[in-house]
């Protein structure tokens, strides 16, 4: 058994080792050892890929490893949002998504409940879950965490928010990420292998996403490049500018602002000029509310909360 998933070990699953005993107080998460997941439903603005049909099922756990200052999903993120699930109920839900039509089971901000999703993942497949399981980050993880989870996870949806360590440092309080982030997609390729595609679905393979900030193209053009030159298409990029700022910038009137029209055109015209073809871009007004999820709505967890 790997210390990471051994009950009262001092929690190390991500890049801030914290080394909190997260039976008895919450880590740099926010989160204790007790699952917390603020909504499950079928999600339908994800990659088409990913999305398609019927959409994606997705699974917001509560609490955040990284906790930007810009945090889209700040309601769970940052707040306390959620209900606690046992291994058993988490198990539930994902039977429940694939029994709704879901392409997949999404696991959003999983990170820092790896060893109880696995162990959740173990039982729903002997009961039949089948559909392919999406892991989604922000891309600020441990790769001895996601060895633990070869062979569990068909789809890896990182993000790779910033290429300069300084920005990192100044928006999410962790001048490695780069370095993490890196070392991620590269154990999530490893496992991952040649991208997989069925009837316009994903099945196996690597997405990254990266979302254009305000007067950041520079570093937007810096992780294309990095992405590209180290994966040519063995990945796909997803080019996105949805980014919504919170109410409560006024430490950073930098990115208090949403990206303009150019800016994001600058940053897809140069993907284009370097040669990617395997990339996703976003069109039209993505960057509004309407885009983050309503936490208020526990939608298919009162189902499993009873």
């Amino acid at each position: 058994m790997s210390e990471q998933m051994a009950e009262g070990i001092k929690c190390a699953l991500c890049p801030r080792q914290c080394h909190v005993d997260r039976d008895r107080h919450k880590g740099y998460c926010g989160e204790s050892r007790q699952v917390r997941v603020a909504r499950a439903s079928l999600h339908m603005w994800e990659e088409p890929c990913i999305s398609g049909s019927r959409g994606s099922g997705t699974v917001f756990f509560s609490g955040c490893p990284l906790r930007c200052v810009f945090c889209q999903n700040r309601k769970i993120a940052l707040g306390d949002k959620g209900r606690m699930l046992r291994k058993e109920q988490l198990s539930e839900l994902f039977l429940m998504m694939q029994s709704k039509g879901a392409h997949n089971i999404n696991l959003v901000t999983p990170t820092h409940f790896v060893p109880q999703i696995i162990e959740a993942l173990k039982r729903a497949k002997n009961r039949g879950l089948s559909i392919p399981i999406v892991y989604n980050t922000a891309g600020y993880e441990s790769v001895e965490t996601l060895r633990m989870l070869d062979g569990f996870v068909d789809i890896y949806l990182p993000d790779f928010k910033f290429y300069n360590a300084e920005l990192s440092a100044k928006y999410s309080r962790a001048p490695d990420y780069f370095a993490c982030a890196s070392d991620a997609v590269e154990e999530m390729v490893r496992q991952t292998g040649s991208l997989v595609f069925d009837s316009g679905l994903m099945k196996r393979g690597v997405i990254v996403r990266h979302m254009v900030m305000p007067g950041h193209v520079k570093d937007a053009k810096a992780v294309i490049k990095y992405l590209y030159e180290k994966y040519r298409d063995d990945i796909y990029i997803s080019i996105m500018n949805q980014y919504t700022p919170p109410d409560d910038l006024a430490d950073y009137p930098e990115i208090s602002r949403r990206v303009t029209r150019r800016e994001y055109e600058k940053v897809v015209e140069y993907a284009i000029e370097l040669g990617v073809e395997n990339a996703f871009v976003q069109e039209g007004g993505t960057a509004k509310e309407s885009f983050i999820p309503d936490f208020d709505e526990e939608l298919y967890l009162k189902e499993v909360v009873r």
